[in-house]
């Protein structure tokens, strides 16, 4: 157990750097949310643009692309982090100018006559679905609406609207809103903040002059007008109106035609709200479906239930009853025994003899433990809400930064697995630089390929080549360097010895009336049938544009796989090894590592029946390459846990058979 006992050790110290190095020192928390702000009566604010999005396409476009008004100053991009741009975020300022608790309807601009161009990409947009995105004081514009007699909620509201069975299209071009606002006097607690702004905290002297009106509710209704360009043209920038009313005949909508000129306005009402800051996001974060979640741990803990009873019948009463009934025998009796040995017991001269494609293994279980360490930190993290919704890209951000630091831990039990199998540290340096290269080198050259695809659809979702250089120097500069460090770490630890020795000609195997491999696809299912349930709700959070929350269950299903995933390959390596199967390295590996088949396969499966809108090959494209990245990570964290697993059961089984 050393080999784990250290790689956990190491991974708490990753965490424990990469914490001290990136939070200042203070003394209490509130998560999840940004740095409170108040405002006076008056005060401007102003909205911010993020790109536009689609359910349909999953290609994000910037705001500006459409002919919308733009600000006086011009437009400024703000300061985005590694995991906004990674997600295609791009967050502009718009001209929609609130006034704390000034009500007002408020006129901003008309456009030229729409060119041919324009109408293209509008009507295109408009029935793709795309949402425009509007985020004020950090949060995002919320859209109530009835869908089927039901009352649903979303993010953003529509670019345009097409009613059935038409050929027109409308363009959203006013919209009502109503801002919650909350009265804060100043008094309470110290915050400290994780959004957008930074951190800091709250002093007794910022109390003070803290108090106002807190912004903790953000709602939008989008409606369609058709003004006289004559009248709106006279108007300025932020000149009122008298207010209007949304009309339903489709004649007093906005056409999109060519040469129609388009008028832009916006109406704003402040609500008094009994929501305190700190439960601004609760609106946005309730959790749907907690039955399903809690049917999903269940079934879960009746797999492990089951699987645990073979594994305490395989110790308890095959392994404990056949180890006392040898260590009972003299020795002239052992003697006998040792010619009659059966079973797991005849292939004691192979078991340990070193796998086809050692080096490879060694490699994939390194990355496996660095992203399981990875997952496990950032679901805890989660979990505890230190990645808060808030704060755009910081789950994402966080991710990377983990897997970076933990590469001390993957060179470390990657080279010390190799020095145990090879039974010399000869060859170590490129064990570890494989190690460094292998999972990077395949999602970078998937990222490279969907880019490509992204540049050519003008999207926002292509990753800046500045990023890509980013990314690579982050790469060499600290994983790759800790890889290497973990690995010299490795070749000095304590030597793995194996219990028994390895024959010089290795045993036949026997035939079977069937292939392993089946056996060991099969297996997959057990630990998919843990996961299935929690996996619907995190593609549909990626995929479907809804909030993913819900990271306590999240971390509960993750605890129940680790445990399936290493019952399985337990279980069936003990039943290859009674079958006098001593190549059971792979196996064990893919014995739980294969449930990453049928994630892919169950991702194929969504994209059919859950996706239908998905529309065009771009978009099937890129939902098939990053589901492809995801299965490659599962299947290397799945199968390093199966494999670490099923080593030290034949270490231990082994270990307790004197058997010359």
């Amino acid at each position: 157990m050393a080999m784990a006992s250290l790689a956990v050790i190491i991974m708490f110290w990753s965490v424990v750097v990469l914490v001290s190095v990136s939070a200042p020192a203070c003394k209490g928390f509130y998560l999840p949310g940004s740095y409170m702000r108040t405002y006076s009566t008056g005060n401007e604010i102003y909205a911010k643009v993020n790109s536009l999005t689609s359910i349909e396409t999953e290609l994000p476009f910037s705001y500006y692309s459409l002919p919308y008004c733009e600000p006086v100053d011009g437009v400024k991009k703000s300061a985005e982090n590694l995991g906004e741009l990674l997600m295609g975020d791009q967050i502009d300022s718009s001209p929609y100018r609130f006034r704390m608790n000034l009500n007002e309807s408020v006129y901003l601009c008309t456009t030229s006559s729409l060119n041919e161009g324009q109408v293209k990409l509008l009507k295109q947009r408009s029935r793709d679905l795309y949402q425009v995105n509007m985020i004020l004081d950090n949060l995002p514009a919320m859209r109530y609406a009835k869908q089927n007699g039901v009352n649903i909620q979303w993010t953003g509201f529509p670019v345009g609207y097409t009613p059935p069975q038409s050929n027109d299209d409308y363009i959203i071009n006013h919209l009502k809103f109503k801002v919650l606002v909350h009265e804060y006097e100043g008094k309470g607690v110290e915050i400290i903040g994780t959004g957008e702004e930074g951190m800091g905290v709250i002093s007794e002297e910022d109390k003070k002059k803290a108090s106002g009106f807190e912004i903790v509710g953000f709602e939008v209704t989008p409606c369609s007008i058709k003004y006289d360009p004559a009248v709106m043209t006279k108007l300025h920038m932020y000149d009122s109106f008298s207010p209007v009313a949304c009309p339903n005949e489709l004649d007093k909508f906005q056409i999109i035609r060519e040469q129609e000129r388009v008028s832009f306005t916006y109406e704003v009402e402040f609500v008094k709200s009994d929501i305190k800051w700190p439960s601004r996001w609760d609106a946005y974060l309730k959790m749907e479906g907690s039955r399903v979640h809690w049917f999903s741990i269940l079934n879960s803990l009746m797999v492990i239930v089951f699987l645990a009873g073979i594994v305490f019948i395989i110790f308890l009463r095959t392994v404990r009853r056949d180890l006392t009934r040898y260590e009972e025998l003299d020795k002239e009796a052992q003697a006998q025994m040792n010619e009659e040995l059966s079973g797991w017991k005849l292939v004691v001269g192979d078991v340990f003899r070193e796998p086809t494609h050692s080096k490879l293994l060694c490699v994939m279980v390194g990355d496996g433990i660095q992203i399981t360490g990875m997952a496990v930190v950032t679901i805890v993290f989660a979990a505890f809400g230190f990645m808060s919704p808030a704060s755009r890209g910081m789950l994402l951000t966080g991710m990377i930064l983990l897997y970076l630091f933990l590469g001390i831990a993957a060179g470390y039990v990657g080279v010390r697995m190799w020095r145990t199998i090879k039974g010399t540290s000869q060859g170590w340096k490129s064990v570890a630089w494989s190690i460094a290269c292998f999972f990077p080198g395949i999602v970078f050259a998937i990222l490279t390929i969907l880019n490509f695809i992204l540049w050519g659809s003008k999207s926002t979702g292509a990753i800046p080549i500045s990023l890509f250089f980013i990314l690579l120097a982050l790469w060499f500069c600290i994983s790759v360097p800790l890889t290497l460090l973990g690995g010299l770490m490795g070749i000095r630890a304590e030597d793995i010895t194996y219990p028994v020795r390895t024959n010089q000609i290795p045993r036949e195997i026997p035939a079977r009336k069937y292939p392993s491999w089946l056996l060991v696809l099969g297996a997959g299912t057990l630990p998919f049938g843990t996961l299935f349930i929690e996996l619907f709700f995190i593609l549909s959070s990626i995929w479907l544009g809804r909030f993913y929350y819900v990271f306590g269950f999240l971390l509960v299903v993750l605890t129940l796989l680790v445990v399936v995933c290493a019952e399985v390959s337990l279980v069936l390596t003990y039943m290859h090894l009674c079958v006098e199967d001593w190549k059971w390295w792979w196996k064990a590996f893919f014995a739980s590592g294969s449930v990453a088949l049928y994630v892919f396969l169950y991702s194929l499966n969504y994209l059919v029946f859950d996706l239908q809108s998905l529309s065009g090959p771009v978009s099937a494209i890129l939902y098939i390459g990053y589901s492809l990245i995801m299965a490659i990570a599962i299947m290397l964290s799945t199968g390093t846990i199966g494999l670490l697993t099923s080593f030290y059961f034949v270490h231990y089984l082994f270990s307790s058979v004197k058997i010359d």
